[in-house]
């Protein structure tokens, strides 16, 4: 029997459409809660898939750096996920939760 050839989900390679990168962003923001990481890593991904060598360029920042911040395990500060954000033709917006929920 043949052994079965498996390789690493990449959602980069499936983000190919400005349709694609807004609900897969909108459905990370519902999923991550209050993980920080889990939304740098989505941005990441979003960012592989348009090319972080001219992202880190739109954003003046350097190609090294956005990979560390937007690996998952970086820091960024909101300034830089604003300017990733706007970068890539998005924007943040706030609305009300649906059911008040207490977050002590």
């Amino acid at each position: 029997m043949a052994a079965l050839k498996l390789r690493k989900w990449d959602s980069a390679e499936h983000l190919t459409t400005e349709d694609d990168i807004a609900l897969y962003l909108e459905t990370c923001f519902e999923e991550a809660g209050y993980d920080a990481a889990f939304i740098a890593k989505a941005l990441g991904n979003v960012a592989k898939a348009r090319g972080m060598t001219q992202l880190a360029k739109d954003c003046g920042l350097g190609r090294e750096s956005l990979y560390k911040a937007l690996s998952g395990e970086g820091n960024p500060s909101f300034a830089t996920i604003l300017k990733v954000l706007k970068s890539l033709n998005l924007e943040l917006h706030v609305s009300k939760v649906r059911a008040w929920r207490s977050h002590a």
